[in-house]
């Protein structure tokens, strides 16, 4: 039997600038689930689903000369936005959207993953590969996990992998990179075809490379 997504809820945020990053907060209880939406016009949000399938507002802030990239839930419920032209990292109050900390990081931002676990993030830096930093840390850089030079500047997706282990990332070569996070080892290299861009990408929970050795 084909199944088929069937729409909810639909609302129109704000000034209905072009929605540039989303992300759930996987912590979020059975009385509703939050949302965090960044969009063009500098603008971050968190609403919460509820479970009349109504979305409601908490917070809504405009960043001062940050268009954000990327959002992510902290586990205190706060919020991290990623700047996409100026590399800011910011982490906003999950109340009211108050800055809590900011610092601009050594690149422009195409991408940012988070792992609280690990106490890390990582950036896609838009020129030579993926650059990891701490969440509790400055804008001093823990290292950069190298791919090929860039043909073209374009955004790419990265992402943790085998529960932090791993920093997987796209490129514009046809090729998705699996790094070993906590050295900068280039484990594996996949190909995904002979040339083009790679943007997007997804990891699964159990994901592992085919190491060589």
């Amino acid at each position: 039997q084909q199944m088929h997504f069937q729409e909810i809820c639909v609302r129109r945020l704000g000034s209905g600038f072009e929605i540039t990053c989303m992300s759930w907060d996987p912590t979020s209880s059975d009385t509703g689930a939050q949302i965090a939406i960044g969009t063009r016009d500098k603008i971050v949000q968190v609403l919460v689903l509820n479970t009349n399938s109504q979305l409601q507002a908490v917070f809504s802030v405009r960043l001062d000369n940050t268009v954000p990239k990327s959002v992510a839930f902290a586990d205190d419920r706060g919020v991290y936005a990623f700047g996409l032209y100026n590399g800011n990292f910011i982490k906003l109050n999950g109340d009211d959207g108050t800055v809590v900390k900011e610092y601009t990081c050594k690149s422009v931002i195409g991408h940012a993953a988070v792992n609280q676990k690990r106490g890390v993030f990582v950036v896609d830096n838009a020129a030579d590969g993926f650059t990891l930093y701490r969440l509790d840390g400055n804008e001093e850089p823990v290292r950069t996990f190298v791919t090929a030079p860039l043909s073209v500047s374009v955004p790419k997706q990265v992402a943790f992998g085998a529960e932090g282990r791993l920093i997987v990332g796209g490129s514009d070569n046809g090729s998705v990179y699996v790094f070993e996070r906590k050295t900068g080892k280039l484990l594996d290299t996949l190909r995904h075809s002979n040339g083009g861009l790679v943007q997007t990408i997804a990891v699964g929970i159990e994901f592992l490379p085919r190491i060589r050795y």
